[in-house]
């Protein structure tokens, strides 16, 4: 197809690991590397522009323009991309001095427009660069546009938009990144007529965790500022982005009118062995979390969203979607594969327009949003809906769920796994029910009738739920239970708003009170160095009720050290006392051991506590993106006698899961 422009230099940033070094947990070495030597007079030049940049932030955040505000984020990606560099001695290569120059000039000329009332980039078109406040710290994030030409920037059309998800680049931080962004990369995909949205992706994490979340940070901005189709947003990547891509693909199939991935990882234990070479010895529990991005295992997700993966020929990370065929295969389903001949690791010119093809048929229809059959596989309630139906309790997590639905006139059967409550709902714009008429639900053979069907029009919403096997209309009891976003594991705290909270008090245990500060610089170090943003931090004392409802608090410390412990521990399931920490039948000391874990907020149960730990893979997980999975469950208790490492915050000497009420397992 003529209109595709393909400059292929993905081999750069696609680089995975470093063999056999990098399988050595005990000499890790640092991931972003340590940065070049400045002079004196480059920190000088570089500080003040910095200084002149941050006093038309400061002027802008002053202003009672709601939209400047809005659009504040668009200016402060420049700030921070050099300020990091400079501060935490992140200019990895010469040349990136003067990019620095380069990117604070652009900052400073958004700045001025601003300052004006005026937002040129809005009517842009071609590589543009814009940026957003997560959620999850509020710290910015940038990501990349391409606006097509045809765009009208007053028209009504909507657009097909393409995410573009990027490749390994352990050497592109945000300098790097937004500059590529601004029109230097020559490694784009562009096709006709469509928007392609790059998110930056926190880094490098193969767009999971915080990275995941990015993604759809990005998309929903964008689609404030642009006309995007709804239904015709694809999930595309290679390399690092293709690993992103399956991912997506499996967990959030109803969102993409296709998926495109292309080389990567598609899951954790055999690419490591494949690929990295590396002798996996890991515990029972790895295993088990290994499930939550496993993609094969949710390949039946993918017959409600068409995918096309590309691999080359001689690319030893054809591997990934080789795995997905067996995926496939054991669902009864064969996998569109695009291989292109003697090609290593980039993409073939023929297999490009191959997919390009392929991918624009697929668009012309768009996605569909009213499947009359459904057949959804999933291992945790993180990642609960399909379409119109949506999973509300598990049986058991990390074990195979599944449910599948088959509309008929007036009618629904489902057959279920691992699952004890679901519901439907249907919208307006596609409910296939006639309104005031009976509709039969058959669940697991078992018969039930609304006798009334949908009530005032179309929108139809109703759910289900299992009793010692029985089926009945109804929500589940509401108690404490694990449900979406309040499932664990201690992971999941770092995917929405979190505040490190840290002790004023001084723990009676010398021992702990050095590891847990020791781990809490750490955690604040660490989330900056690998998820790119400034952790909120605050004070046991400081937590006000806003905090407590607004966001997930990581507590550090101990009943003695931090308040806020103190305040909860007796309503905790592990008690933790100067003597001892109890969970069912075991106690370990309390003078060499200490507790983390996660579980819902005794003060708003709609939101995480955490004790003592942030994201729990460490910096041995940093060399391959394919390690970076959880390492604990939902609780672990630490041995402090041995030494926190590259991979664990100590010994576990013991870990679980809570149970579905979050309770501990008998």
């Amino acid at each position: 197809m003529k209109n595709i422009c393909l400059i292929l230099l993905f081999l750069l940033a696609s680089a995975f690991a470093d063999g056999p070094k990098d399988n050595q947990p005990e000499n890790v070495r640092q991931i972003p590397k340590e940065g070049i030597k400045l002079s004196e007079e480059q920190k000088l030049k570089i500080s003040n522009k910095l200084s002149h940049l941050k006093s038309k932030l400061i002027a802008i955040q002053a202003s009672t323009d709601q939209r400047l505000n809005q659009l504040l984020p668009d200016v402060e990606i420049f700030y921070k991309a050099v300020h990091y560099c400079l501060n935490h001695n992140e200019f990895l290569f010469e040349k990136e001095i003067a990019w620095a120059d380069e990117i604070l000039d652009k900052g400073l000329e958004r700045a001025n427009n601003l300052l004006k009332g005026k937002a040129p980039w809005l009517t842009q078109k071609g590589y543009i660069v814009r940026g957003f406040r997560s959620k999850i710290d509020q710290s910015v994030q940038p990501y990349g546009l391409i606006i097509p030409q045809s765009y009208e920037i007053n028209g009504s059309k909507n657009h097909r938009l393409d995410i573009w998800l990027h490749g390994r680049g352990e050497k592109q931080l945000e300098l790097g990144f937004i500059r590529a962004r601004m029109g230097k990369a020559k490694d784009k995909f562009q096709s006709k007529d469509t928007i392609m949205l790059h998110p930056y992706g926190r880094y490098s994490n193969a767009f999971k965790f915080a990275g995941e979340i990015d993604v759809f940070e990005a998309l929903e901005h964008a689609k404030k500022w642009y006309r995007v189709d709804e239904d015709r947003i694809a999930n595309r990547g290679f390399s690092m982005g293709g690993a992103g891509c399956w991912q997506l693909a499996v967990h959030y199939a109803d969102q993409w009118f296709a998926s495109n991935p292309g080389a990567g990882f598609s899951e954790t234990p055999e690419f490591l062995k494949h690929f990295q070479k590396q002798d996996l010895k890991p515990t029972w529990y790895e295993k088990v979390l290994w499930r939550w991005y496993d993609c094969p295992d949710y390949s039946a997700n993918l017959k409600q969203s068409p995918t096309i993966a590309y691999s080359g020929e001689d690319d030893i990370q054809i591997q990934a979607a080789q795995m997905m065929e067996q995926g496939f295969a054991n669902e009864g389903m064969t996998l569109r594969h695009i291989i292109g001949p003697k090609t290593k690791h980039k993409y073939h010119p023929d297999s490009a327009k191959t997919v390009e093809n392929w991918l624009h048929k697929q668009a012309i229809n768009g996605r569909n949003t009213l499947p009359l059959e459904i057949d959804f596989v999933t291992f945790t309630l993180k990642y609960n809906k399909m379409h119109w139906l949506t999973i509300d309790r598990l049986t058991q997590h990390f074990e195979k769920s599944r449910i599948t639905a088959k509309v008929k006139p007036q009618e629904i059967h489902f057959k279920t796994q691992n699952i004890n409550s679901f519901h439907i709902n249907f919208e307006e714009r596609n409910a296939p029910f006639h309104t005031g008429h009976k509709v039969t639900f058959i669940i697991d053979n078992q018969k039930l009738e609304d006798l009334i069907g949908p009530r005032t029009n179309k929108k139809y919403k109703i759910h289900f739920t299992s009793i010692d096997g029985k089926w009945s209309f109804g929500s589940p009891v509401a108690q404490l239970a694990k449900k979406k976003d309040l499932q664990g594991p201690i992971d999941d705290a770092f995917m929405n708003r979190f505040i490190f909270v840290k002790p004023t008090g001084t723990s009676q245990n010398q021992k702990f009170q050095k590891w847990s500060e020791s781990e809490l610089q750490r955690a604040i170090k660490h989330w900056r160095q690998h998820f790119r943003g400034d952790a909120i931090v605050k004070t046991d004392t400081e937590i006000t009720e806003k905090d407590i409802q607004q966001s997930n608090l990581i507590l550090w410390g101990d009943t003695d050290s931090n308040a806020v412990i103190r305040q909860l521990q007796s309503r905790l399931p592990i008690k933790w006392n100067e003597d001892q920490i109890t969970t069912n039948k075991k106690s370990y000391s309390s003078n060499n051991h200490a507790l983390v874990m996660i579980y819902p907020n005794p003060l708003n149960p709609q939101k995480y506590i955490v004790l003592n730990s942030s994201f729990t893979f460490r910096e041995f997980a940093y060399l391959n993106n394919a390690r970076q999975v959880p390492m604990l469950p939902d609780w672990a208790i630490i041995n402090l006698d041995t030494k926190p490492g590259f991979v664990w915050p100590g010994k576990v000497a013991d870990a679980n899961f809570f149970d579905e009420s979050w309770q501990l397992k008998k």
